[in-house]
């Protein structure tokens, strides 16, 4: 996530930004706005330009070769081939240089990012809808629909963002989703099952979908080699995460994605999904939609089941939260604390 503007005085010559990973960065991006005209110009950018060879050309050769006078950067890049490295590079070429502009809102934007580079696990999204009592299906299990259309479209903008997206067994057996992005986004996510016995059904849309869009099916040591192979038969991975608890095969799966180099995971339920990541503090962002109706039922789920806390003041704190409201649904966003 990763922006950056080229200004002569108060007037902006080139503006661009990091579209997809493989493809050009911010900087390249507004340098081919701005032409001539960065010759002399003032840069700024949310992240310490690169100067090593990596999918792209370093970018501070670029900058050099344009004649940037000035770069501001909001933050150093902490990737370890770049770290500071980049403007130091710069400073020694005779570019003015200031870092730590808004460093700090540069750091949330670039989150999931600094998350990855630091833990080895991606960021972990937790989507659900709910009704105003705060139930995600009613007694039946019936879910369809909660909340909007228009709020559904806005789950189908935030799939296209996102690396993978997780649903477990109970959440793919009772909805039979197919978890894409439609219209496609800018990215095509991995569709992840948490299946400890690799029973997902071989007529399931995610099965039978699996040789157009990957599908990787997480399974415990219980799953037995036959039902393991029927689903890679069908186009499915098989991922065997063997730790003890529920928690430790949630870690074991994370740290595969990380090291796939994912950076951002929408986890879309249910409710024992979303409770073991809770009681095991792995989530880092919420988007939750909450439709003016009731269910009530005492039987009826909520979002986030497993253990929980014992006592409200250990309640995880939510912040940066932002509310707004799409055709009668009210959408939440917002951080845990850590």
């Amino acid at each position: 996530m990763v922006g950056c503007v080229i200004a002569r005085g108060a007037e902006i010559v080139g503006e661009g930004w990091h579209r997809r990973f493989g493809q050009a960065h911010a900087e390249i991006d507004a340098l081919q706005i701005a032409g001539s005209r960065a010759c002399g110009a003032t840069l700024y950018v949310t992240l310490e330009p690169c100067c090593h060879q990596g999918k792209t050309p370093p970018c501070t050769r670029a900058l050099l070769a344009a004649g940037v006078a000035r770069v501001v950067a909001a933050m150093a890049d902490p990737f370890p081939q770049v770290a500071g490295g980049g403007l130091a590079e710069l400073r020694a070429a005779g570019v003015e240089v200031q870092a730590g502009i808004l460093e700090n809102e540069a750091r949330k934007l670039n989150a999931p990012y600094l998350k990855l580079l630091s833990t080895g696990k991606p960021w972990i999204v937790a989507k659900w809808a709910m009704t105003l009592d705060g139930k995600i299906a009613a007694r039946t299990g019936d879910s369809r629909w909660i909340s909007s259309p228009a709020s559904r479209q806005l789950v189908h903008q935030l799939r296209g963002r996102m690396d993978a997206i997780l649903v477990g067994r109970g959440t793919a057996a009772a909805d039979d989703p197919q978890l894409t992005a439609r219209p496609p986004g800018p990215r095509t996510a991995l569709r992840i099952v948490v299946d400890t016995r690799a029973s997902l059904s071989l007529n399931s849309q995610l099965v039978r979908t699996a040789r157009e869009v990957p599908v990787l099916v997480a399974v415990g040591p219980e799953a037995t080699s036959a039902d393991c192979a029927n689903l890679q038969a069908a186009g499915c991975e098989i991922l065997v995460c063997d730790g003890a608890t529920s928690q430790a095969r949630l870690e074991m799966l994370f740290d595969e994605l990380g090291r796939r180099r994912m950076t951002n995971v929408l986890v879309e339920g249910g409710g024992r999904l979303l409770g073991s990541l809770f009681d095991a503090r792995l989530i880092d962002e919420v988007h939750v939609f909450i439709a003016p109706k009731l269910a009530g039922g005492t039987e009826a789920p909520s979002p986030i089941a497993g253990r929980g806390i014992d006592a409200i003041s250990a309640a995880l704190a939510v912040e940066d939260l932002a509310v707004r409201e799409i055709a009668g649904d009210i959408y939440l966003q917002g951080r845990i604390v850590r």
